[in-house]
């Protein structure tokens, strides 16, 4: 098991990374204040690994409660949100009981969003059961739902007690799951690590693979640069920005084809290939690179063709983006390979990439 540690200001908490540490209740007894919590999962991954976490947690001596959604973007909402809170306030819950996220991105950002507000805050930790909730969405607080005009528009920042990454849980996940997971790990490597590019063009076979050595590695990388950005910036005001490369267009394709049609990752790896050609356009990107990136997502299974939307349509979308300034939306550029820059694009230029060679025609 590697540990590292994500060092905020007013706060501070280990991403355990391994194998096996599911059955590992004395990684979470700590940084439960009481010895009760509540264990918010969903459907396809509760009846895989629940009782082994409860069975863990009542080895420490801990009782648990535990609430089962239902399994989808398209379940990110307000209405699936109160079912936790009925939950927590017909049993009783207290400001010290400790929710615990059992999932991917969707019931990990709901339950942070709920334990942000569930008696102006109660205690959470993250265990990510998807490669993309590993690498990027269970660190770093950001907790949100989704709303018909815009992905994660409502949400608080809200840090967990701990992350638990344990690379046995992905055994179980789906081939379009793992890829897309690749995707924020492609992204990782483009933004600010083109050594760490280079390492996924050589290493794409054995991630697809699931080694497990590979993946522990890809995880821990991706997961002690993002602590290094969220500790500069914690809510989003400058560089952490840039971990968004890709999402204001694939945002866009999540919100404009309806929750749930294409996965996150997906869409993100749609969007930064159009973030690519933005950047060749805008001078600061070559061809050659264009297409190295084109071609490490197709080798991770990945679309490298965005929907066609429409133009009217994609703007009216990315105007609803969180990134959005006084009437401009700003884009997450490359200045190379492992260089990212924010950027507002003109609208000519927007209209050119929306209608060219990485859209589907």
């Amino acid at each position: 098991m590697k540990t590292l540690d994500l060092v905020l200001p007013d706060t501070r908490y280990p991403i355990h990374i391994g194998q096996g540490l599911l059955d590992r209740g004395e990684l979470i007894a700590p940084h439960l204040p009481q010895n009760k919590a509540v264990i918010v999962s969903n459907t396809t991954v509760a009846p895989l690994y629940l009782a082994r976490l409860k069975a863990a947690l009542s080895a420490q001596g801990i009782s648990t409660l535990d609430i089962v959604l239902p399994d989808g973007e398209d379940f990110k909402t307000w209405e699936t949100l109160n079912r936790i809170f009925d939950v927590l306030l017909e049993q009783g819950c207290e400001r010290k009981t400790t929710l615990i996220a059992l999932g991917g991105g969707v019931i990990g950002d709901m339950t942070g969003f709920a334990a942000a507000c569930y008696q102006r805050g109660v205690p959470f930790i993250q265990i990510p059961t998807t490669l993309l909730a590993q690498v990027d969405s269970s660190v770093g607080g950001k907790t949100a739902i989704n709303h018909p005009h815009g992905k994660n528009m409502i949400g608080a920042f809200y840090q967990p007690r701990a992350v638990i990454a344990d690379m046995d849980l992905l055994d179980t996940l789906p081939d379009r799951e793992l890829s897309a997971g690749l995707a924020e790990v492609i992204k990782y490597g483009l933004l600010g690590d083109a050594a760490f590019f280079a390492y996924l063009e050589a290493h794409m076979p054995a991630l697809l693979a699931r080694d497990k050595t590979v993946l522990a590695y890809t995880v821990e990388h991706c997961c002690r640069m993002k602590a290094e950005i969220v500790g500069q910036d914690e809510k989003e005001a400058g560089i952490r920005a840039l971990l968004n490369l890709g999402h204001t267009f694939g945002h866009a394709i999540e919100a404009g084809l309806g929750f749930g049609t294409w996965l996150h990752g997906e869409a993100v790896a749609a969007g930064m290939l159009l973030a690519a050609e933005a950047s060749r356009l805008s001078g600061d990107l070559s061809e050659q690179d264009v297409q190295r990136i084109r071609a490490l997502l197709q080798a991770a299974r990945l679309p490298t063709l965005a929907p066609n939307l429409g133009v009217a349509r994609w703007k009216s979308l990315m105007a609803h983006d969180k990134k959005s300034e006084n009437g401009s939306t700003r884009f997450v550029l490359l200045a190379g390979l492992g260089h990212a820059k924010m950027a507002i694009l003109s609208d000519n230029m927007l209209s050119e990439i929306l209608t060219g060679r990485f859209i589907q025609q």
